[in-house]
């Protein structure tokens, strides 16, 4: 029973890995197209370890590539309620214009109002069951639309590092939590894979290779670990997509393509199953439920028990990613947001 569990890629323990706590990036590589890149190859399972920077040598060479252009908020607010107790808000997702999905840390009930800085206040308007809440932002009893929400975010709010970095994020992060082709405010976790890319970098890859953007907002779903014992019972969250004109046409294309980052990825693979260019996007890839139009993968090392695990596996298989994280850990690459890439070709 136990070899089942770990071998059944519908089973959630099947995903679960032992890793060093010394291994998890918490901070970026200087300079970013540093970092370490496994590179695989589906062909022969054969598994290669460069560095970012060389990544044009071993892009195939006809295929196109496609960016996600989302650009982090400063989603995380530090403030305290009326009765003076400390609070700590994370934006999650806009619902519409007024209206902002969240995670709060400390007991609130409906109407209960947070203050933060700049005469800006939320009120809870609403509580899930998932441990979310819905709320609205007003400065000054005016009621803020997400857009102007965003600018004031810019001035009172910090870079919203995932949990498992361990610390606080300082200015550092401002610049090296955010791709250099980030255009389109709204996620509020970093398309990781971006990360490692550099103006210079980009711009020579770009040069010789058809390209294109989407944009796909990054929710902290995206960190949820599955809890479920089948992982097809799993409640995929969902997240703002736009396709742009130009992303459509490599799409329909016969040419091959390359996703950089999960996010691109099921972007892609959400519209091949609905035909849908912008909306909410809640795509869950798995072994059972592969690409169907995006044949390449650059993307980064991912939780344990993760939808993103999954979402590689749904790629190259259980055992073979099972492989290459074994591999990854042997070699003492870095893992997480600020760790290391894997090109699967």
């Amino acid at each position: 029973m136990k070899k089942k569990r770990l071998t059944d890629p519908l089973l959630t323990a099947s995903y679960d890995y032992s890793l060093p706590e010394e291994l998890i990036a918490t901070h970026p590589v200087h300079p970013r197209d540093h970092a370490r890149l496994l590179v695989y190859r589906r062909d022969n399972r054969s598994i290669t370890h460069s560095r970012f920077d060389q990544l044009e040598q071993f892009l195939p060479e006809h295929c196109a590539l496609i960016f996600n252009d989302t650009k982090v908020i400063k989603a995380r607010l530090y403030g305290k309620k009326e009765s003076g107790g400390g609070i700590e808000l994370l934006i999650n997702r806009p619902l519409n214009a007024h209206i902002l999905n969240v995670y709060i840390k400390g007991r609130v009930k409906e109407g209960t109002k947070l203050l933060f800085d700049e005469n800006v206040t939320a009120t809870v308007t609403t509580l899930h069951e998932d441990g979310s809440r819905e709320v609205q932002f007003t400065q000054n009893s005016t009621l803020l639309r997400f857009e102007e929400l965003l600018p004031i975010l810019e001035r009172i709010g910090h870079i919203p590092l995932p949990p498992y970095l361990g610390r606080e994020d300082n200015s550092e992060d401002e610049c090296e939590y955010q791709s250099v082709f980030a255009v389109h405010e709204g996620a509020v976790a970093a398309p990781t894979a971006s990360l490692h890319f550099t103006d210079e970098l980009f711009e020579k890859i770009c040069t010789s290779r058809p390209n294109a953007f989407v944009t796909l907002h990054v929710g902290s779903g995206t960190f949820k670990p599955v809890e479920c014992d089948l992982i097809t019972d799993h409640p995929m969250h969902s997240e703002y997509f736009n396709i742009t004109d130009q992303a459509h046409t490599l799409i329909q294309s016969n040419l091959p393509l390359l996703c950089v980052g999960t996010t691109s990825t099921r972007t892609i693979e959400y519209h091949a199953r609905t035909t849908e260019l912008h909306g909410e996007a809640n795509l869950f890839l798995h072994p059972n439920n592969p690409p169907l139009r995006v044949n390449h993968l650059l993307t980064n090392f991912h939780l344990p028990k993760s939808t993103l695990l999954m979402l590689v596996a749904s790629f190259v298989g259980l055992e073979e990613t099972k492989r290459i994280y074994k591999c990854a850990i042997d070699e003492k690459y870095r893992f997480f947001s600020y760790g290391d890439a894997m090109l699967i070709l």
